[in-house]
């Protein structure tokens, strides 16, 4: 495609999608169909899938699917991160083995970046990978990390050299979570699921090729991958919603969103669920109460406040323009909506809002609201290290002081056994 006007772009995809969707298709031929095509992630490369489009013309194309009702390559989802890691930093071999089977939905990732022992500070981990012989051995722990339980490959990040500071001792892996010497423990929730998983690596081996980038160049790769994840974070309600429509099709979306897709059913929930406010102030008549109207309107405020922000982000990505501040004031940003979100619900539905299950109100989706919203502050990097971001990188305030940054890694004091 060599005119990338709307209506050019329009028409094309208009034409495809009305010669070759089919509601009777199985899922996987249509995503690699799509793949073929390259209309299901057209603002990637050409030689990789996609159309070479820009990503302001996207929306362009998500709307003649929804014309036609055709489903869209799912967009979310730590496949997506992992995509958009190896587009950036992977090599020639990696896209090729890994980018169609991230489309078509048949392999399922998880991002081994978290550590019981070192909390926020990502580039305190202590997972080492040896080299011995002519393969990386891996040794460690992760925790957090979602579908790790099912995944087949996971995004690694480990430590290489214990002999430099510690953000230049990183090193970026894709990891067989299949392999022996790796062990997926489910980590049950207080809302009930078991999203997240503790990983112990005990011995795991990781060849060389499925190394990302250059040794030591981790943090820059795991800095792309966490930036891709803010600037994701305000789209976490729309996940795992398929059209209610007839087909075959439709019906093996669904059953891959109960499978593949169960343990982000609660994401809706954490991001507080604010497309639920004024439907329950209606059916409870709290939007007479004129105390009540004023919080929700603050909250309508904070809300649509973050979605213009989310929007400037697009907006600077459509332009090619590298990632700014946005997304870690997004990220903030939509924490704070989801914070100001559960409170409201509160106000809503008074000691209701503790039932949970039948008992509760809207099944206990409120509920699952007030004791799932906290996570937003946490995933994706903590609201502490949004801030720190923010201060030093957007309004260039002193950084903080630290004692470890120059220290070779080894002499770093830390809680945990290297």
């Amino acid at each position: 495609m060599t005119d990338h006007t709307e209506d050019s772009v329009r028409a094309e995809a208009r034409t495809w999608l009305e010669a070759n969707w089919d509601v009777n298709l199985g899922l996987v031929k249509w995503r690699n169909k799509l793949a073929d095509s390259g209309w299901g992630m057209p603002n990637w490369p050409s030689e990789w899938y996609g159309k070479d489009l820009s990503v302001g013309l996207v929306p362009v194309v998500e709307e003649e699917f929804r014309r036609i009702g055709a489903l869209p390559i799912p967009k979310s989802g730590i496949r997506m991160l992992a995509a958009a890691t190896i587009l950036n930093h992977g090599s020639d071999m990696h896209k090729e083995k890994y980018l169609r089977p991230i489309l078509t939905g048949e392999d399922v990732w998880c991002q081994l970046f978290s550590e019981p022992g070192s909390g926020s500070d990502l580039a305190g981990a202590t997972t080492k990978a040896v080299m011995v012989g002519n393969k990386w051995v891996v040794n460690g722990q992760k925790v957090w990390t979602t579908s790790a339980h099912k995944a087949r490959w996971g995004l690694l990040l480990a430590r290489t050299d214990m002999n430099v500071p510690k953000h230049q001792g990183l090193s970026y892996f894709i990891i067989d979570m299949h392999q022996p010497g790796v062990e997926a423990v489910p980590l049950k929730q207080m809302n009930g699921h078991a999203s997240f998983n503790q990983v112990f690596l005990t011995d795991a081996e990781v060849m060389p090729d499925f190394q990302v980038a250059e040794l030591g160049d981790g943090w820059k790769v795991a800095t792309t991958t966490l930036m891709h994840e803010r600037r994701g974070a305000d789209s976490l309600r729309s996940w795992g919603q398929v059209p209610d429509l007839e087909g075959s099709i439709y019906d093996e979306e669904r059953a891959e969103v109960e499978t593949t897709l169960a343990p982000y059913k609660w994401y809706p929930q954490r991001a507080g669920r604010v497309d639920l406010i004024m439907q329950r102030a209606k059916e409870t008549g709290a939007i007479n109460d004129p105390a009540m109207r004023q919080e929700i309107a603050k909250l309508m405020v904070l809300h649509k406040s973050a979605e213009w922000t989310a929007r400037r982000a697009r907006s600077a990505q459509e332009q090619g323009k590298p990632q700014g501040p946005e997304g870690s004031l997004g990220k903030l940003a939509s924490s704070n909506v989801a914070r100001a979100s559960a409170r409201v619900h509160t106000m809503v539905s008074g000691a209701d809002a503790m039932l949970s299950g039948a008992d509760g109100v809207m099944n206990g989706t409120i509920a699952e609201i007030l004791i799932s919203f906290p996570a937003s502050s946490i995933a994706g990097g903590t609201d502490e290290i949004q801030r720190n971001i923010i201060s030093e990188r957007v309004l260039k305030m002193p950084k903080e002081t630290r004692f470890d940054a120059d220290k070779p890694f080894k002499d770093v004091p830390r809680n945990t056994v290297a």
